[in-house]
């Protein structure tokens, strides 16, 4: 895995993970927590958060789409990952704020790469020139099984409802990503109280901050 491109202002900060583990919560809890600390920040998400990324959310996650070739899928996923970033995140970590991300390269590695059986370094070339190689300061994976995640919710996109097979590569996907760069990566039980992982990720950005 190449060095990458770490922001020189602001703050990137990532949430990765299987379904269900929690990645909203612990996203709205640490900026909540930074906010109180007098930092500006930028809650963000992919899929879905430009005007062109909506539609791709659409057609990526609605069930009536169907069967994609894992091919155009992972581009499709590429295609909201550049204009997240060039309209979202780089804009907000120039006016040097804090940038907090539910998902973002990790999941189409470990979703289209991992799950899908790609390879995964030709689905890295991809989601990398479409980010222009743009790394988080911090990736926090919350890991979970699978089998667990299902029960957190009651009706599956069309992702959520792949085979726990597809799952379980998914969740090693992060794991690997994860034991691959330990600088940049925590990875945290997502079966413990929201609380202990909201102290234990507080804990792991405080020293990106500056500041004690």
């Amino acid at each position: 895995m190449s060095a990458g491109v770490y922001p020189e202002t602001g703050l990137f900060v990532c949430f990765e993970g299987g379904e269900g583990a929690g990645k909203s919560t612990q996203s709205r809890l640490l900026r909540d927590w930074l906010m109180a600390r007098g930092e500006t920040v930028l809650l963000t998400y992919e899929p879905g958060d430009t005007p062109v990324g909506k539609e791709l959310r659409r057609i990526v996650l609605d069930p009536a789409t169907g069967e994609l070739s894992d091919r155009t899928e992972a581009l499709l996923y590429a295609a909201d990952k550049a204009e997240h970033v060039d309209h979202v995140v780089l804009p907000a970590l120039a006016r040097g704020e804090v940038v907090i991300t539910d998902r973002y390269v990790d999941s189409t590695l470990a979703y289209q790469g991992a799950g899908r059986t790609l390879e995964v370094a030709e689905v890295e070339a991809v989601a990398r020139w479409a980010t222009g190689d743009l790394r988080p300061h911090l990736t926090v994976v919350l890991d979970l099984e699978p089998e667990a995640g299902f029960d957190r919710f009651t009706e599956r996109d069309r992702i959520e409802a792949q085979s726990l097979e597809f799952h379980q590569r998914v969740r090693q996907g992060f794991l690997d990503l994860a034991a691959a760069d330990p600088d940049h990566y925590v990875v945290l039980d997502a079966r413990a109280p929201v609380d202990e992982i909201a102290a234990r990720v507080q804990q792991r950005v405080t020293p990106l901050l500056g500041r004690p």
